[in-house]
This record gives C-alpha cells, structure tokens and sequence, in this order.
C-alpha cells in the first residue's frame, strides 16, 4: 500500500475573506480521502499567527457563517525556508511533524496573492494551485484585465486609481465606463468592498470605503446581462468545466448573498446557454487560464450580455473564440471550496466528485513539483 501523504490545510489567513477561508476549510477537511491522505490543519489568524489544530475542535461556531471563528489554542507553528516540509513549533522550538503537500486553502490577501505561495516555494513544499506569478496577476485585477487586455481577450471598461491619485469626478468616470458603475478593491475577492454607484453621493463614499481594504482600487462599468462561471482544472493541460449561472437575488452578487443569505442567489449547473456558447465560454476560461499561467485551478467568470446590447469591452474585438457578448470579468486562482460553492459544484456537474477533485488538486501539485525540481539550480 502506498504511503499516506500528510497534506497540510493552510487556511484562514490575514485577510477580510478570512471567514470564508474557514468555511472552505472546513468542507476539504471533512471530504478528502483519509485512504490517501492525512489532513494537518494550520490556521492562520487574522494576527498572522499559524497555528497547528486539531481536527476536532479547529472552528468556533462551525454551522454559522456569520459567526465562525478559528479557535486560538492551536499551538503556534511556522513553516521556515527549506524545511521541506517541517513543521516548527515556536513554543519548543522542535518539529511538530511534517507536511508533504500543503492545501492553502486562503482566499485574498497573504494567501492568493502569491506571498504564500513564495513560502513554500523557499520551504521546498509541493502546493495546491497557482504559482507565485499566476496568484499575483490573478489578484490583482487592474494587472489582470491589462494581461487580458494584450492576449486579446474581451473584458469591461475599466479605470485603475491609487490611493495617491486625485479621485476623477463622478461625471468623468461616467464618461469613460457609462453608469452605473461598480467600485471594488483592485486586490480582495468574494466581493468584498464591492459597490455599485449610481450618483456622485454614492460614488465618493464608495471609492472611500473600498481604499479601506486596498491602496488601488478599479472602476468598472456595468454590463447588464447573465453571470456565467466556468471552473478549470490541470496543469499543462487543463480542462474546463460545464458553465453555470448566477442568479442573485439581491441587486448584484455581493458577500452577503455569496455567504451569508441563503437564499442570495439561484446556482444554475449547468447553465441554460445554447452549446456554441458554451463551447466558445470553456475555450475562453481556458484561453484566460494559459494567459495568466495559472495552475492547479481557477474559476473564470463572465458577462453574457443581453442581445440588444453593445459590442462594447475594451479588448478582443479580433478574438476567433468568441462573439462580442461575451466578456471575461475576472479569475479567482483560489475560488472559495465549500460544498455549496460554485467550483466544487461545477465539477460535480461534470462528473468530478467533491473528494475526487481534491485529491486531483493534490495530485497536480506533486507532478508540478516533482518536474521543477529537477531543473538545474547551477551552470557548473
């Protein structure tokens, strides 16, 4: 029989998706297969402590989403360069065991961002996902929709503004990206910080609210049409998934209606879209995935606009894939992991169970790290 790998959850983290992470936590350690691996779980708090738990009693309030929390008496651990693995306890001052794969099951910043992802680069320890380049395009979504831009892939309009820039009047914005329009911390996912403006009241106490979660932040225009999402999966050869459809019940598909109202949206898997239109939605989530040299996996979502709309989009008028409706709006490299989420659920729809892609994702991550290791690290 084959050596049990102990894979190390990693989530939590220093970031306003923290709560999400937990409940993404949660869900992979519950489901993944106990014949093949041996889950470790790390939480990080919202301090930037890691902390070794156990499995019984990592959370606080596990069923509640608007209360869950990681429990504090973990002991505290770090994973230092080129351990290989090795847990180290900053109590004792030993080893408190050892990862030989880590799950950083870490939505936003500190975790999907690539500063993570570094880490474990420099401990020597195969991890699930994007590299450290694929993380840090991914997240940031002005450096994201630019690279998507150039690959002549078709996005929104959009503006870039950085917490030393003079805020551009309302009526100037409107100009460019039409109204109304979203505003959102260039790095936070699971709409975090999101608003959607309809007047300059509205615009300036946005743009202020969403400088508290980031130094940059994007202005998007709105594209009236149907939310689409496509999950992907591989490395070298990636594949996609069938698309699903987001129906929110609120005014757009905020953090609450994502996670705390259960009732927020309406997941169609798979989407009711006609099958040109799907094919050509999979060839552009994979086209997305290669630009931004993703790996493991990510989930790109999209506008299908309404049929009298404009071709409008700033890139990819030249695109064979695609018709002009469709518009990538972003890539979540670490899309959230719970059983209801739509990653898992997209998979399943294609024939992936939930505990089968797990051990997938883990999979890709030791052939990736099993290739980089072998390539030369001296010219002697």
């Amino acid at each position: 029989m084959a050596k049990k790998l102990n894979v190390g959850i990693l989530f939590g983290g220093k970031s306003a998706e923290h709560e999400v992470s937990l409940q993404s936590a949660k869900n992979v350690y519950d489901a993944i297969d106990r014949d093949k691996y041996n889950p470790i779980l790390i939480g990080i708090d919202k301090s930037g402590r890691w902390l070794l738990n156990e499995g019984s009693h990592f959370l606080l309030n596990a069923e509640d989403p608007k209360n869950i929390r990681l429990n504090q008496s973990g002991s505290a651990v770090a994973l230092v360069p080129q351990s290989g693995g090795a847990i180290s306890n900053l109590t004792t001052l030993k080893d408190s065991g050892a990862v030989d794969v880590v799950f950083p099951i870490l939505h936003g910043p500190f975790g999907e961002d690539g500063t993570v992802q570094g880490l474990l680069k420099l401990a020597d320890i195969p991890f699930v996902g994007a590299g450290v380049l694929g993380s840090a395009a991914g997240m940031d979504k002005d450096v994201m929709k630019r690279l998507l831009r150039d690959a002549g892939i078709p996005i929104g309009k959009f503006i870039a503004l950085k917490s030393h820039e003079k805020v551009p009047p309302f009526a100037e914005a409107v100009k460019v990206l039409g109204a109304p329009i979203f505003i959102k911390p260039a790095n936070m996912g699971s709409s975090v910080g999101v608003y959607k403006v309809k007047d300059e009241a509205e615009y300036r106490a946005a743009v202020e609210a969403a400088f508290q979660y980031d130094t940059k932040i994007i202005l998007e225009e709105f594209i009236p049409g149907r939310e689409l999402e496509c999950a992907i999966l591989g490395n070298e050869e990636p594949a996609a998934s069938v698309p699903g459809e987001v129906i929110s019940t609120h005014e757009f598909y905020s953090y609450d209606a994502k996670y705390l109202d259960e009732h927020g949206a309406v997941l169609e898997i798979p989407a009711r879209i006609p099958d040109d239109i799907k094919k050509q939605i999979q060839a552009l989530a994979l086209k997305t995935f290669r630009a931004l040299s993703c790996e493991g996996l990510s989930r790109v979502d999209f506008f299908l606009k309404e049929e009298n709309a404009g071709a409008g989009g700033s890139g990819g008028n030249s695109n064979s894939i695609t018709n002009s409706r469709i518009i990538v709006n972003e890539i979540n490299t670490m899309p959230g992991f719970t059983r209801i989420s739509m990653y898992p659920k997209l998979w399943e729809a294609s024939g992936v169970s939930y505990t089968e892609l797990i051990s997938s994702l883990i999979e890709l991550a030791v052939k990736r790290f099993e290739k980089e290791r072998k390539l030369k690290t001296s010219v002697v």
